[in-house]
């Protein structure tokens, strides 16, 4: 018995043929082809069938190079009877012998290679189109059955058909499909090959090829996987130079890793191996590729997404090595399972990837891998990837209402009800993966309540597919009962498993629970909002105060600043630091984004200039807070400043250093980018008009106090606030730490001793941190 996928082709389709399966008639009239080795006498009594090129040679005389027609048929074998000459029948093979004789003519079986072809026969699997059951799988089938009684397969996969677009089949003559070699010069071999097994095409069904369905492949699957990877590579690269050592996996033991997600994660990959092992074991494409698709969404829009702070590092150095780890051991896992897929990029990302698996065990490709061990699963693994589960649900669910609601991510709310009998479902929600559920629907407060009854009413309706057929006659009245049931009665239902209508026992599954929300007391529909799944129901309050909008406006400014970091090409590892300008600029800069060269000129005005230039920038900056707003602001005494002043500890982890005022940018800093930004809403007023500068560190002088170290010799203080400017960052550090934290500074003959971190800094927000932690 042999092993067919899908099963329906081997036990109907070509089960059909063979019940009624004609002679098969194996010659065919023309010249090219195998001839037939039938040699005849003249009155077609004497027969001769040659079984090999000695037998031919020695019954002709002839030497014999080559076998088609015209270097065989002028060959004679003289008559045993007395019939005179015989000669060669004029047909040829069916080509569909030719090809079910495969397996053992590739083998010159049995004139050698006896021992090879027998051990490698039947073959262990074939792979052909659903045309094939009448064409290539059944003559393979009779050959092998005749000749060796015994199929010629052990495995089989059958393909449908790829047609054009509108499911009419290719032609060449109509040119009514796009040309294969432009599609992977447009999208990759690897993108067209995911995209045909991820389609009905590996379940003997057809495909109307679309290739707009080639670039879904690269947008939804390729470009986030890719993101991921690079998102792991920048971040490697950033906590190598910040520990001087090189990043290895395993320095850390993901094993008793502490956080929700590594724990996750991990236990999902090794559900992962379990499972490819399994279904390819079974030759199920068509569960693999989506298994795999889907882990991967789970990794970037879950486990990246989720980490992104614990990835930078924003948690400390060994959690970081814990979440890069277990990102990094994940993606290699996933490079192997995936490399018979998509052999390309999954061997671009291993060569990479390589360098943090210990030499020992790092293959110079993925193409040498196996595929990952099943690895037992560990205690707790369903558990947590139930846990996960359940969070991302409420998560989806909250996002829904969000949207419906026109309530962007980036305004926070103030609390998130979640409703569900079972409290173990509300432990989850409300246990390690709380935070998660905070930070991705930006609420303050979770609630959960395990009365169904507070927050919806409950109605059951029968499920008509499954009870139809079973109760005929008697469903009418079932109907009825059942949607009268009240929501009592639908909770003792599900919590009994069974519940009697009209004398006849349902299960719990035969029903279907629908949850109709209701509004709190004392708040209206556009207040509160409410989704569910049919398992669990998520209320959102959509009510926004001036504290909430404070922090949504917090959010917004960092956004602003991360996309302008993306426009001016900065990478994590480049030094950036961020300012804001609250003056008006000139209407034709206003929506648009600028680079800048550094202004040398500015290092080389004197001391006097530059605290002017700076005084009235600072000015500036305090009266324009108010004056460069729309109406009122999510803090009105102060506009841009004091929303700094109430989320500095926000901006700064977010941005990774503090925003400043343009007047605190140093004169020697080089302006990467500037952008005109305009956030908020106009509708409530509470908007903020600001010019968002990056610029690189620059040194930055406390005047005064180096006054005080030039004995408050002020020209002697101006020269060596402009020698300072005019210093490379690093450079000065370095200076410092070899000299005890101190820098000699000699100008016009002069010696000055001044302190790093108290007469000069090496960046504005060093000099910030500094002011802010004194």
């Amino acid at each position: 018995m042999t092993y067919w996928v899908p099963e329906h082709v081997r036990d109907k389709r070509f089960h059909n043929w063979l019940e009624g399966a004609r002679d098969w008639c194996i010659s065919r009239s023309r010249f090219w082809g195998t001839p037939l080795p039938i040699w005849v006498s003249e009155d077609g009594e004497e027969r001769v069938v040659v079984g090999s090129i000695a037998e031919l040679e020695q019954l002709t005389g002839a030497k014999i190079t080559d076998l088609h027609r015209h270097f065989i048929d002028h060959l004679t074998i003289p008559s045993r009877q007395g019939k005179g000459t015989l000669r060669r029948v004029d047909d040829v093979f069916d080509c569909w012998f030719e090809s079910g004789s495969m397996p053992y003519a590739q083998q010159h079986y049995p004139f050698e290679n006896k021992q090879l072809f027998e051990s490698c026969f039947p073959a262990d699997f074939v792979a052909e189109g659903v045309d094939q059951t009448r064409g290539w799988f059944y003559t393979l089938m009779v050959l092998a059955t005749a000749l060796f009684d015994k199929p010629a397969f052990k495995n089989l996969v059958c393909n449908g058909l790829v047609l054009a677009s509108d499911g009419k089949k290719m032609s060449k003559r109509l040119k009514n499909y796009p040309d294969p070699s432009l599609v992977i010069s447009k999208y990759g071999a690897d993108a067209l090959r995911l995209y045909l097994i991820n389609s009905p095409v590996v379940r003997a069904d057809n495909l109307a090829f679309q290739e707009a369905g080639v670039f879904a492949v690269v947008k939804d699957v390729f470009l986030p996987w890719y993101n991921a990877y690079r998102f792991l590579v920048q971040n490697v690269i950033r906590l190598e130079v910040e520990v001087g050592t090189k990043f290895k996996m395993g320095a850390v033991d993901l094993d008793k890793a502490s956080n929700v997600l590594d724990r996750w994660i991990a236990a999902s990959s090794r559900n992962l191996t379990q499972y490819v092992r399994q279904e390819m074991g079974a030759y199920r494409l068509y569960t693999v590729v989506p298994f795999l698709v889907k882990f991967i969404d789970n990794l970037t829009n879950i486990y990246v997404r989720y980490n992104r702070k614990r990835l930078k590092g924003g948690k400390g150095t060994e959690d970081c090595m814990y979440a890069l780890s277990s990102l990094c051991a994940v993606l290699i896992n996933v490079c192997k399972c995936m490399a018979p897929f998509t052999p390309f990029l999954t061997e671009h990302m291993y060569q990479n990837l390589r360098d943090a698996i210990p030499e020992a065990e790092a293959l110079p490709s993925v193409h040498f891998c196996d595929v990952p061990p099943v690895v037992p699963e560990h205690p707790g693994d369903a558990r947590i990837r139930q846990s996960v589960a359940r969070m991302q649900a409420v998560i989806e669910l909250g996002r829904k209402i969000r949207e419906r609601g026109l309530k962007p991510i980036k305004t926070p709310l103030r609390k998130l009800v979640v409703v569900h009998p079972d409290t173990e479902f509300l432990s989850d929600v409300q246990g390690e993966l709380l935070e998660y559920v905070t930070s991705e629907l930006n609420v303050r407060e979770v609630e959960c309540c395990a009365d169904p009854l507070k927050y919806a009413t409950l109605r059951a309706e029968p499920d008509f597919q499954a009870l139809g057929k079973r109760l005929g006659p008697a469903m009418k009245a079932v109907c009825t009962e059942v949607k009268a049931m009240s929501s009592e009665a639908v909770l003792a239902m599900q919590e009994a498993g069974f519940v009697e209508v009209a004398g006849l026992r349902l299960e719990a599954s035969d029903i279907k629970v629908k949850r109709d929300y209701r509004t709190p007391e004392g708040m209206n529909a556009s207040e509160v909002d409410a989704d569910s799944d049919g398992d669990v129901l998520a209320v959102l309050d959509l009510r926004v105060d001036s504290e909430l909008t404070s922090a949504g406006l917090a959010r917004e400014v960092v956004n602003r600043f991360q996309k302008l970091r993306k426009k001016a090409g900065v990478t994590p590892l480049d030094p950036v630091e961020f300012f804001y300008d609250t003056s008006l600029p000139s209407s034709s800069s206003e929506g648009t984004a600028t680079t800048a060269a550094p202004a040398n000129a500015a290092a080389k005005a004197s001391s006097k200039q530059q605290q002017q230039q700076q005084q009235q920038q600072s000015n500036a900056a305090e009266t324009q807070g108010a004056a460069g707003t729309s109406g009122r602001t999510a803090e009105s005494e102060g506009g841009l400043p004091a929303l700094v002043r109430v989320h500095a500890q926000y901006l700064q982890e977010s941005l990774g250093g503090p925003l400043l005022p343009a007047s605190c940018r140093p004169p020697g800093a080089v302006v990467l980018a500037t952008e005109w930004v305009n956030v908020g809403s106009e509708d409530d007023g509470s908007t903020l008009k600001f010019t968002a500068v990056l610029s690189t560190p620059g040194v930055t002088v406390d005047q005064s106090a180096v006054c005080a170290a030039c004995g408050g010799d002020t020209q002697l203080a101006e020269a060596v606030t402009v020698y300072m400017h005019a210093r490379d960052p690093a450079k000065l550090q370095a200076q410092a730490a070899s000299g005890g934290g101190t820098i000699k500074a000699t100008v016009d003959g002069k010696a000055v001793q001044l302190s790093l971190g108290k007469h000069i800094f090496p960046s504005a927000a060093a000099r910030a941190l500094g002011q802010r932690s004194s």
